[in-house]
């Protein structure tokens, strides 16, 4: 019997503010997916959570904003959470889901502001980890650099900050987390901040970011 490939859900609804590039965060995941033996599947449809997320080893939220689900969408992400499912966010998907409470606690932090887009310096704080293993201690970037609600420190594993005296504009101050992971409601759960540009999803780094998150979330093989 053949050896199923993993499959990915790629969700990258918006109802506010829309990326310019999300088209090239779902070709980098499905190239990366070419590249390591998963599947992508990637949609804009709400109903696509409604038969259930069971077949798939991760669930990928990609610069999505504003209410993105259903009332059963909403059931059926927490049922597969709590049946041990991988989640991930990329970018956006912390300005996602703003009144639903379970949300903000599974992706760790809610979006506040950000400054402009500009170059600027990530610490990376946990070399142990797939998403930030290949990096340097000092991570050159440009982005957006978001700032949270709340410091989710203490909650999650933080794996890079931001150096707030490599840009302006920064409002978290000294400790001021980008990346973190964590376990929550029975799933797996990455979050990064990045991917605010097309260019950085081209970017040899960025991508082996986000394919180490993923592989912290799913089991891709």
């Amino acid at each position: 019997m053949p050896h199923r490939r993993p499959q990915v859900l790629v969700y990258t609804r918006t109802t506010a503010y829309r990326h310019d590039s999300i088209p090239d965060g779902i070709r980098a995941f499905r190239e990366l997916g070419t590249e390591n033996g998963f599947d992508v599947h990637a949609t804009e449809d709400p109903e696509a959570f409604d038969g259930g997320l069971d077949r798939y080893a991760a669930v990928v939220f990609l610069s999505t904003s504003g209410d993105v689900l259903t009332p059963r969408g909403r059931e059926e992400l927490k049922g597969y959470c709590a049946s041990g499912g991988g989640f991930m966010g990329v970018h956006a998907a912390a300005c996602t889901e703003y009144d639903w409470p379970f949300y903000g606690e599974l992706l760790g932090a809610r979006f506040a502001r950000h400054p402009e887009l500009q170059p600027g310096v990530l610490t990376i704080e946990d070399k142990e980890h797939p998403a930030t293993r290949h990096l340097d201690a000092a991570w050159a970037f440009t982005d957006e650099w978001y700032d949270f609600r709340a410091n989710p420190r203490g909650a999650v594993r933080v794996l890079a900050s931001a150096d707030e005296s490599s840009y302006e504009g920064g409002g978290m101050g000294d400790d001021h987390p980008l990346v973190w992971c964590h376990e929550y409601g029975g799933a797996r759960v990455f979050y990064t901040a990045l991917g605010h540009t097309a260019e950085a999803y081209d970017d040899p780094d960025f991508r082996a970011h986000l394919l180490g998150g993923l592989r912290h979330v799913a089991p891709l093989s």
